[in-house]
Formats: structure tokens, sequence, C-alpha cells
């Protein structure tokens, strides 16, 4: 044996045996003591061995240590009922890290996850991969110095397998044996064809492994993945649906002073109040539209008075022409064509496009 395969050997001996010291440490523990008098009192009859959360050091912000909140406390108490979990969150309330220490929870308090996988599927980079596992690895060692030798993309913890899957590459992820958490982070960021492919690879395990299914993001366009499951009927939807806006975390995770100034970013509603698309748009501005709602919220009043359609057939199909005024002073802005057969939905977006544009004309 050379001195380096000594050297190997007795690193690797040292990691196990600061891993089992831990390791022992949080068995048997609870998540988090939600009561704050029970907590108090089982921080002082175990010495600070109170809970999970407190054993690797609590969550924090800006170098301050944040105990958990009420709306992680809802995420808990669905977790306990029910299996597949949406989550749409505004940004920065720490869904993401309340998972990560979730699934170290669940391979540590016993023996129960172990020789199985939980796969925790991120956007289309690998980086995004290494990152979420780095810091699931970092729970562990900022505080107590535990190192982990695996590879990048992969944690072992208590003979449970945590793998994180870039969404754009999922052939392992289809061939697992046994997966019992899966973690779909920011899924409605995923691409467009990635979004229903990771979403029917991870619900076909259902049937094989009833693995907990968990998608959180916040919200990104419209017609996306999160938006449609939260259009499904309660009946039909096998989501438990929580929404997370800004306000639960106000007070909280956020100052006022912190909101205050993302308010000033026109991307707000989507980031923080949990709207669709909001910031996103290359064709109009939220300020132009925000402008062309108040006009129009002044003149529908009049808009069934001044609607005059007129018909043409031609050769194919019939037409229709739309008059739109200018209510003020019944001046005639412009004359849409459009095919008869177009749903109410989409001559209503037409219609709309059109008094935007005049409206925010300067001059107008």
């Amino acid at each position: 044996m050379t001195f380096k395969d000594l050297k190997k050997r007795v690193s690797t001996t040292h990691e196990v045996q600061q891993q089992t010291r831990l390791f022992d440490r949080l068995r048997k523990k609870p998540f988090w003591v939600w009561n704050f008098n029970e907590h108090k009192e089982e921080d002082i009859e175990n010495k600070g061995d109170c809970c999970f959360n407190h054993i690797i050091g609590l969550p924090t912000k800006d170098g301050a240590e944040k105990p958990l909140f009420d709306y992680e406390k809802k995420i808990f108490d669905a977790l306990q009922s029910h299996k597949h979990i949406w989550i749409k969150k505004a940004t920065g309330l720490g869904i993401t890290e309340y998972f990560l220490r979730y699934i170290g929870w669940l391979c540590l308090r016993n023996d129960d996850y172990r020789n199985s996988q939980i796969c925790i599927v991120t956007g289309p980079n690998i980086d995004m991969a290494i990152r979420l596992i780095k810091r699931l690895k970092t729970l562990f060692e900022t505080k107590h110095n535990v190192i982990f030798s695996n590879k990048e993309t992969v944690l072992e913890l208590n003979g449970c397998t945590i793998e994180a899957f870039p969404s754009n590459h999922l052939d392992s992820y289809r061939a697992l044996d046994n997966p019992k958490f899966i973690l779909l982070d920011e899924a409605d960021f995923f691409r467009k064809g990635e979004q229903e492919d990771v979403r029917h690879v991870s619900e076909r395990y259902i049937a094989k492994s009833n693995p907990y299914i968990v998608m959180i993001s916040t919200p990104n366009a419209p017609g996306g993945l999160f938006d449609k499951l939260e259009r499904e009927p309660e009946g039909i939807c096998m989501y438990k649906r929580i929404h997370l806006d800004y306000t639960h975390g106000l007070g909280k995770i956020y100052t006022e002073e912190e909101i205050e100034k993302a308010k000033a970013s026109p991307s707000f509603p989507r980031e923080y109040g949990g709207m669709y698309g909001y910031g996103i748009g290359n064709v109009f501005l939220p300020n132009h539209i925000d402008k062309a709602i108040e006009l129009g919220a002044e003149q529908i009043k009049y808009f069934n008075k001044d609607y005059n359609p007129s018909y043409s057939r031609g050769l194919s199909q019939i037409s229709v022409a739309y008059h739109i005024r200018e209510y003020s002073n019944k001046e005639t802005l412009c004359c849409l064509p459009c095919p008869l057969y177009l749903s109410k939905h989409t001559l209503a977006l037409l219609l709309f496009s059109i008094l935007l544009s005049y409206y925010c004309t300067p001059g107008k």
C-alpha cells in the first residue's frame, strides 16, 4: 500500500466517523417543533438537539438565522396527507431551501428511505443540478464539517441516493428502481416540450413506487405547466395546490422596505404576486397594458352602443368588420376584418390589441 492509498483510506474513515456522529444525533428527531413553547422545552431537555433544523443549523438570510415560518408549516401539513403537491410561490420565500432540508430529514430520521432514490429535476442546465446538490451537502458541511465524496450531482445519505437531473437529460431518470420522492424545482421554467415530458416521466412512477411528487415554481408564461394545472377543476387535478405570494412572507422573510423596492420592477406581479407572464413580454410594456385597462374601464359602459359590426360574404368564408371608436369624439380608429370562426376570446384579444396600440401612441 502506498502512502497515498493510506492517506485516502484514513481520510475516508474520518469522513465516515464524522457522518456517523451527526447522523446518530439526527435519528428520530422531528423536522421542526411547530409549537413555540413545546419547542423551547425540547431545546432545554435535549441541550439544543431539539429538532433536525436546529441540529444542522437554521436557514439564514443576510447572515441572520431564520426559524421556520407558518407558511412552511402549511407545506409540512400538506405533505402529511397528500403525496402530490403543487406550489406556486413568490421568489425568495425559501421554498427550495425548505425542501432540500426536508429531503435530508426524510433520509436520516430513520431507515425508511434506504435502498431508494430521491430525484430533483432542475432546469435544462447541468450547473443548476450541481448547485442544488452542493446546497444539500452544505447543510451538513458548514456547521459539522461532514464531507461527502460523491460526484457533483449525487449525494448518498443513509443508504438513499439523492440525484439531480437537468430537465433536458432524462434518460437515466426514466429507469429508476425505487424513487420515493421527486422534486421538480422551478418547473414552470422548463422548456415547453420538457414540461410535459418531465410530468409524464414523474407520474409514471405512481403505479411503480408511489413516490411523493412535488413541483414548485414561481409562475412563468400563460399556457405553461403551472397555468394548466391551476386551471384544472378541483375534482380532476391530482395535486394539492398551494399558493404562496409575497404576503405570506411579509414581516418574516421579507421586510416592508425590501418589498417596496421590489415593487419598482415590472416583473414584481410575476415574481412576487403569482401572476403569469408579467414583465416577460416583448410587445407591450406593463404600464401600457395598465393604461389600456384603465381607459377600457372608463369606456366599457358605452361599448354596446357604439359596437357596429358589418358583414360581407367572401368566396370561401364570412368575414366581419369590427369598428372600434374613440368614444369621446366618435372618431373611427380602424376597421378590422376577422373570420367568424375565431372564438370570442381571440376576438377580444384582437380588439384589445388595437385599443392598446392606439391609446399608447404618443400624443393620445
